[in-house]
């Protein structure tokens, strides 16, 4: 995860972001990096027992930098593997361990993602499952075991307590991204739940606490010569835009990117819709036997000569809403298992282009990165950012 430190000609890069074509991953830790173009030097790593013993945290995940000068990073794992999740606080001048954000014995079960609205007094956070389940793939027994979350946390941002925790069912199950609107007075945003592809409004009520409703589903496809007889759209990110009009979410297995208007924001209506690889290419190995939406198997996409290996993943909007880039790597592990050949070819960055007046999304045949060619390569590229910041991760106070 890469996240701009304000001010600063260095950036905090969770490296595990890119991975080598290796069949064990390294260990997690951080790093700062000098982003001077003609130097690619190291100035400090932040090494995993600095997490451990001074956090008891590892696996770390989303960065964000805090209006008084620190850096808070969310963890999903305990040292063990174990799912636990705690934040990290990190000195944002020296890039020092400080400690632990929550309170000893406060952390969630599961952790992922997280955002903060400073002027409501609160942050919510997210669940993905225990590392030592997922790294090397996804089981589904694992969920019937409990060792995926399906509920987002709301915390105190001033006294750091848990507040509440939302379960969000079955149909909740992986609630990954999470973004509340970019208005800073805003009480709501929307938070991408994968395993079922449901994308759920939270929200404050009128009584103070906070609730959750769903909003938009995108229902599975009965499918033969896949790994499970129905094939989830697998909702890997999600992003609004700054004017907070609308909302983007990837389907990192059905291979499409999906844009809907959230002006009336309790009922997105979908706007744009475009096809970026995926599981169920027209000359693939999977059948489409049914398909609620009655869509026709899409055709691989082919953008300079390079046929775009994986599914669109992470997503990074233009500050302007009109520039969408894509990445197509998830996870090592998960992406072994269900796009070996990206595994071993390297994943790409797409840009597409965006209608942002009436909707609509088409894409950048020009455009093209391509990682299996990188040095060293081919390599699986996770993460996006604008230098001068971006629609995931600026924060408004």
């Amino acid at each position: 995860m890469v996240v701009l430190a304000q001010g600063r000609r260095e950036q905090i890069v969770y490296l595990p972001c890119i991975y080598r074509n290796t069949d064990i991953m390294k260990p997690d830790y951080l790093a700062t990096v000098d982003v001077d173009p003609e130097s690619s030097t190291f100035t400090q790593v932040v090494e995993p027992v600095d997490m451990f013993w001074k956090c008891d945290l590892a696996n770390p995940h989303t960065s964000h930098c805090l209006g008084n000068g620190q850096i808070m990073i969310s963890c999903i794992g305990d040292p063990s593997g174990n799912g636990k999740g705690g934040f990290v606080l990190l000195d944002g001048e020296t890039f020092e361990v400080i400690g632990n954000w929550e309170h000893p014995g406060e952390a969630a079960p599961f952790g992922y993602d997280f955002w903060y609205q400073p002027r409501h007094n609160v942050m919510i956070s997210t669940e993905w499952g225990a590392p030592k389940a997922l790294a090397n793939g996804f089981n589904p027994a694992h969920v019937k075991e409990g060792l995926y979350g399906r509920s987002i946390h709301v915390w105190d941002w001033t006294t750091h307590r848990k507040l509440q925790t939302l379960d969000l069912g079955e149909e909740g199950a992986i609630p990954l991204e999470i973004r509340f609107l970019h208005d800073p007075d805003a009480t709501e945003g929307y938070v991408g739940c994968a395993l079922r592809s449901i994308v759920f409004r939270f929200y404050k009520t009128p009584k103070g606490d906070w609730a959750a409703e769903k909003v938009i589903s995108v229902p599975s496809k009965k499918v033969e010569g896949w790994v499970l007889p129905e094939m989830p759209g697998l909702i890997t990110d999600i992003l609004i835009s700054l004017d907070d009009r609308y909302l983007f979410f990837s389907n990192w297995l059905h291979g499409d990117i999906r844009q809907y208007d959230i002006t009336d924001r309790r009922n997105p209506r979908l706007v744009g819709q475009v096809f970026l690889g995926g599981s169920i290419v027209s000359d693939g190995s999977v059948r489409v036997l049914e398909d609620p939406e009655n869509q026709p198997q899409p055709r691989p996409r082919i953008i300079q000569g390079r046929r775009v290996p994986g599914g669109p993943q992470m997503l990074q909007l233009s500050l302007d809403g009109r520039r969408l880039y894509v990445t197509t790597s998830l996870y090592s592990g998960w992406d072994k298992q269900f796009y070996p050949d990206m595994a071993k070819e390297g994943s790409v960055m797409m840009q597409i282009d965006v209608d942002s007046v009436d909707g609509g999304l088409s894409v950048n045949e020009d455009f093209l990165v391509d990682f299996g060619k990188e040095p060293g390569g081919p390599s699986l590229a996770h993460e996006l950012r604008y230098p001068g910041g971006d629609c995931t991760s600026d924060i408004w106070l």
